[in-house]
């Protein structure tokens, strides 16, 4: 009993003196640590095309928050995502796949189908306006041209028709050339939401059957108490790595925006 009393005396005190020392090191202040200062101000323009710049700088940064909301609504992104969250879905494997590896891949497929677009948008917009050689408006009309086009592509009539209607402009006038933005992303979105909920339809198929046959042999013979999913999930893999699901599904994406 002494040596037990004495070990938890020693851990307790070791204990408290990891714990002082911890203390110390947080409170003590840091010395000689550079720290970086960030001003953004229009204190240093001297006419009003100087305010101007400025003003807008600010505008570009605080747009540059909703820059994930472009990346998901304006590119391939949701048609890719969606997908596989009804891949994840129909095979059941909601903790086995991670979302962080899911939308790592989309993203990387994102780029890959949208790196076409963007060099259309750096020869046409970026470079000519970082060498002076257009204006702010037309390197935004110029860059805007190919991501419009890809959208125009992407979007079925029925929903372009849809938001064209709504937003009151007059069809005769409405070509894809000047038709505004925000008329074809809203309808862009909701073309990509339907082409990804029909894709999640076919992949849930054959995974359905695998249920419906796994449930059947379980009632059968009894079996009540074991769940269906626990039988039929090895199937599924099963299935899955034999058609080479990922290079199938992956491809059919590729393809499906060229």
């Amino acid at each position: 009993m002494k040596k037990n009393s004495q070990k938890i005396l020693l851990s307790l005190f070791f204990i408290c003196a990891i714990i002082g020392i911890s203390a110390l090191k947080v409170n003590a202040e840091p010395q000689n640590i550079p720290i970086p200062k960030l001003n953004i101000s229009v204190d240093g323009a001297n006419n009003p095309t100087d305010y101007v710049s400025n003003i807008k700088l600010l505008i570009l940064l605080t747009i540059l928050t909703l820059l994930p909301s472009f990346i998901i609504m304006m590119t391939s992104f949701t048609r890719i995502i969606v997908t596989f969250s009804f891949l994840k879905g129909a095979m059941g494997t909601q903790q086995s796949i991670p979302n962080q590896v899911l939308i790592g891949l989309a993203l990387f497929l994102t780029i890959f189908i949208m790196t076409p677009v963007y060099n259309e948008i750096n020869e046409k917009a970026l470079k000519p306006f970082m060498n002076n050689e257009i204006n702010q408006e037309q390197a935004m009309e110029y860059g805007s041209k190919p991501l419009r086009e890809f959208m125009l592509k992407q979007t079925r009539q029925k929903d372009l028709k849809l938001f064209v209607e709504l937003s009151k402009l007059e069809e005769d006038k409405v070509t894809k050339e000047n038709i505004p933005l925000y008329v074809v992303v809203p309808a862009f979105a909701i073309s990509e939401l339907k082409t990804a909920f029909q894709i999640g339809f076919l992949i849930y198929i054959p995974f359905l059957i695998i249920d419906l046959v796994v449930a059947s042999v379980l009632m059968s013979m009894g079996m009540f108490m074991l769940p269906p999913v626990l039988i039929s999930l090895p199937f599924k893999l099963l299935l899955f790595v034999m058609v080479d699901g990922w290079y199938m599904l992956v491809k059919s994406l590729i393809m499906s925006f060229t």
